[in-house]
């Protein structure tokens, strides 16, 4: 994961599930500045679709402010939820499909 300021934040792959992978997340310095994008992001999306649209500009904010990166180069598109010291997300090399 990048931040545009600073790469560094890592985490290490469990398991890979449904097309996600899940694992352990290790915060470099600047996951700071973002930590409460994840956390508004992460509390809307536990709220079972009470607001659909409210979850999707907190997670415009995420994506605004970090990007995913595999071995191949920068991924078109992602989901990528943090909390404490899991990270869990899963990817496309194409943009995602929302109808």
């Amino acid at each position: 994961m990048s931040c545009g300021w600073e790469s560094g934040e890592r985490r290490a792959p469990r398991r890979c599930t449904g097309g996600g992978v899940n694992g352990r997340f290790v915060a470099g310095p600047a996951f700071a500045k973002v930590k409460p994008l994840f956390d508004r992001e992460l509390e809307l999306l536990e709220q079972d679709d009470e607001d659909p649209e409210a979850w999707e500009t907190a997670y415009d904010q995420v994506t605004g402010a970090v990007s995913l990166v595999s071995p191949r180069g920068p991924v078109a598109e992602f989901l990528l939820h943090v909390q404490d010291d899991r990270a869990w997300f899963r990817w496309s090399d194409e943009p995602f499909d929302m109808e």
